[in-house]
């Protein structure tokens, strides 16, 4: 006599694999939704307007800049920013006009505008910054009208 064996435990059915599918993809879905709307919501926004235009009078600009021959630094100490402008003698140079915005690589939310003075051989503002990389995204404009753009790299540590 031959016995019947009765399957025990679990059987794999076809709602089972459309349930993992679905799961599957609703998490790799889910995740890719909160990483865009991260981006998005953290994108700092455009350099320029319109880049067509900036790019038609980018080689202008930098000769124009070079002509001035400037050379800027950034650096923190004691929580003041200090700011140097230099012309190619290594002179200190006062620019007509100074604007500076200090804020992360990747995130408008930390951007800071300090009021630069000038101190006789650069400019200051007190400004304590965290640890970690910060920009300073700086634009002058000389005596003679030359605009003069330069982003610098500011690494603060403790």
């Amino acid at each position: 006599m031959s016995e019947t064996i009765e399957p025990q435990g679990f059987t794999l059915k076809g709602w089972h694999v459309l349930a993992g599918f679905v799961a599957f993809f609703g998490v790799i879905i889910a995740v890719n939704v909160y990483m865009a709307s991260q981006a998005i919501g953290t994108f700092p926004g455009l350099e320029v307007d319109n880049t067509y235009v900036f790019s038609q009078e980018f080689n202008e600009r930098v000769a124009d800049q070079q002509r001035l021959g400037w050379v800027v630094g950034a650096e923190t100490r004691d929580g003041w920013i200090h700011l140097s402008v230099t012309d190619a003698a290594g002179t200190p140079v006062r620019p007509q006009e100074i604007h500076a915005v200090v804020g992360r690589p990747t995130d408008s939310t930390d951007d800071l505008v300090p009021q630069l003075a000038w101190n006789g051989q650069g400019f200051e503002a007190p400004l304590a910054l965290t640890e970690g990389k910060w920009i300073v995204r700086f634009s002058a404009i000389a005596a003679d009208g030359t605009e003069f753009i330069q982003r610098l790299d500011l690494h603060v540590t403790r």
